[in-house]
């Protein structure tokens, strides 16, 4: 079952002689579960792509449905409610808020809902994310991978339809890079956590079911790695 269908989806930006179309009628779909790669080189389109997906900028023409939901036919109040709910975003640095703690940082979007935490979930969650014994720890105190691994972690805490992960290891030594994409996979694997990852390594999107090559606002290649 498709988790997500994008249908003829275009973004341009500016007018006239200074239009960019940086996608150009890009259709594809992703089953519940998959595991996909987003590769291309710089300026092809792929992080516009992933921000249409994330809900975080509006596409010129298209569509996109995310479990069943046309996002962009939310206004911007429930729009913002869907991407906190159901969209988990995991950024190249780590977009923690340095004032929060490891424990506050993860359950900022229940807080934001007003939702109280599954003390039972948050223990399973930073147990497999190797944080349980730094909840009460601020950014600056944690490694480069300790951080991105808290940013797993607020990604994941609502259990969403979803996870969008842009260049998660570009900020990582090889030893980290490794570690982030190995729990991204076992969250994938083990709970079938639906998983779009955008990467120049080539070594990260072999290890995906599927690799959608983007060039000059298309898709080039769409490939499956393994069923």
């Amino acid at each position: 079952m498709a988790i997500v269908t994008v249908e003829h989806l275009s973004k341009i930006y500016g007018t006239g002689e200074t239009a960019v179309k940086a996608l150009d009628d890009v259709s594809f779909s992703i089953e519940a579960g998959e595991f996909i790669a987003i590769v291309g080189p710089s300026g092809s389109g792929k992080s516009t792509l992933l921000h249409l997906l994330g809900g975080v900028d509006r596409p010129t023409s298209g569509k996109i449905f995310i479990d069943n939901t046309d996002i962009y036919s939310l206004n911007e109040t429930n729009l913002a409610i869907f991407r906190r709910r159901q969209i988990g975003l995991i950024y190249q640095f780590y977009n923690l808020i340095p004032v929060l703690t490891v424990h506050e940082n993860i359950t900022l979007p229940l807080l934001l809902d007003g939702h109280q935490e599954d003390k039972e979930q948050l223990k399973n969650l930073t147990k497999l994310l190797g944080l349980q014994q730094r909840l009460d720890y601020l950014p600056n105190q944690l490694s480069g991978g300790q951080q991105q691994r808290v940013s797993v972690g607020r990604a994941l805490i609502n259990n969403p339809a979803i996870v969008l992960a842009d260049e998660p290891t570009g900020n990582l030594d090889s030893r980290n890079s490794a570690e982030i994409i190995s729990l991204l996979k076992m969250f994938n694997r083990t709970y079938h956590q639906t998983l779009v990852v955008i990467t120049h390594d080539e070594r990260i999107a072999l290890q995906a079911d599927r690799i959608l090559s983007i060039e000059d606002g298309k898709i080039a290649k769409d490939e499956v790695v393994r069923s």
